[in-house]
């Protein structure tokens, strides 16, 4: 196996950590009383909703909840 290929698996690593370090950036540049940026989540019923289709209508809260037995 050649040793470009051997770091491979490095590369790739380090692109992902480089990549969720960026979005992690996004996510803090928030402070409390901040307004939200409008996005779409799918929901349990399977529809998707945005949050600009409440906007003015009814408070909004995000609730996660992993699967059943996923472990996580």
């Amino acid at each position: 196996m050649t040793t470009s290929l051997r770091a491979l698996p490095r590369i790739v690593t380090a692109l992902f950590v480089a990549l969720a370090a960026s979005f992690s950036h996004f996510a803090m540049a928030l402070e409390e009383g901040d307004k939200a940026p409008d996005f779409s989540l799918p929901a349990s019923d399977g529809n998707t909703y945005s949050l600009s289709q409440f906007l003015g209508e009814k408070p909004v809260v995000i609730a996660f909840f992993p699967k059943a037995f996923t472990g996580g």
